[in-house]
């Protein structure tokens, strides 16, 4: 029975060793790119519809006043 456990305790160790390894490995390092020109178009269109579409649906209700 102690010979068995032992075997069984050695074989978690090394999966576990192993996946670590594994993981470790798998890692690389990260890169930051920066925005490229169209990105950048891209978000600055989006924020100006975003702001035409909450300036129109104030301008639908000419009893409130507040843009919020």
């Amino acid at each position: 029975m102690g010979i068995q456990l032992e075997t069984l305790v050695e074989s978690i160790k090394s999966k576990v060793k192993g996946a670590l390894l594994r993981k470790s490995k798998k890692k690389k390092p990260y890169v930051k790119m920066d925005k490229s020109a169209s990105v950048r178009v891209e978000i600055r269109s989006r924020k100006a519809r975003q702001l035409i579409d909450k300036t129109l649906k104030v301008a639908d209700r000419p009893g409130k006043r507040t843009l919020s």
